[in-house]
């Protein structure tokens, strides 16, 4: 239930950010700003896939959240190594520090949910 809330906030968060930084100026950053937005939708597919459960869900939201991490790990990686690519800050943006480090910790937390929630559950016969 934490990760669906926290990934629910994460979705505000990234949403509300990317809709007023697109609206208002979007010239000034758009990568970043485009990158906050698939970062929104990301966490809106996670936040679905865990709300509905199931085997299928469960696999989508590993998938998605390992995708997640990979794009975590770019995009905080690039802004450090090249901080002139982006004018303004994404979601993602140095690990995620300007959101505490939940963009980095969420996915490493929902990776380690869900795979356990894998062995916990009978095999299918």
């Amino acid at each position: 239930m934490l990760l669906v809330w926290l990934y629910g906030a994460m979705v505000v968060g990234a949403v509300s950010r990317s809709v007023y930084q697109i609206a208002t100026d979007f010239g000034r950053a758009p990568l970043a700003y485009s990158l906050s937005a698939v970062a929104g939708v990301v966490y809106g597919f996670i936040t679905y896939s865990l709300v509905r459960g199931g085997e299928r869900a469960r696999r989508a939201a590993l998938v998605c959240c390992a995708a997640e991490l990979v794009g975590v790990l770019t995009v905080g990686t690039w802004t450090l190594v090249e901080p002139s690519a982006f004018p303004d800050a994404t979601v993602w943006s140095d690990y995620g520090m300007g959101y505490i480090f939940i963009p980095v910790l969420l996915p490493l937390s929902a990776l380690y949910w869900l795979r356990a929630a894998a062995k916990r559950q009978p095999e299918a016969a």
